[in-house]
């Protein structure tokens, strides 16, 4: 049973980066695609940014496009999502989440796609 577990959240003020953390166990992500999420309250989960297993494509949320990238430490079974230029719109529950689709395919950024979650990190952006 594959286990996520988020770190790396906390306040920040506008303009400011974090880099959260998302470690897997009880399996390897090798075959798995990973998705970042984020719920503020008061709004629906949307999807951030996502990585396909299978070649490393990525997907992103035009409001973070430029700003946020997702990457993988094969390693540590680790998956990685740094965040530059916040804004207090960035506000949320961001977590993590992966799914081991049936062939290789490019990942979605619909929660629904997504079998197994952590149980998020908090990030606040304010001054």
């Amino acid at each position: 049973q594959l286990q996520l577990v988020e770190s790396g959240g906390g306040l920040v003020q506008p303009g400011g980066s974090l880099r959260l953390s998302c470690i897997a166990s009880g399996n390897t992500l090798d075959y798995y695609n990973v998705g970042w999420f984020r719920q503020a309250p008061g709004k629906e989960r949307e999807g951030v940014m996502c990585r396909s297993y299978f070649d490393g494509r990525t997907n992103s949320a035009d409001s973070v496009k430029g700003r946020f990238t997702i990457s993988r430490d094969k390693t540590n079974n680790t998956v990685y999502l740094q965040m530059n230029s916040l804004t207090p719109e960035d506000t949320a529950v961001y977590y993590c989440a992966a799914d081991r689709p049936p062939r290789p395919n490019i990942c979605s950024l619909e929660p629904g796609r997504y079998r197994y979650w952590g149980q998020g990190t908090q990030v606040t952006v304010s001054s």
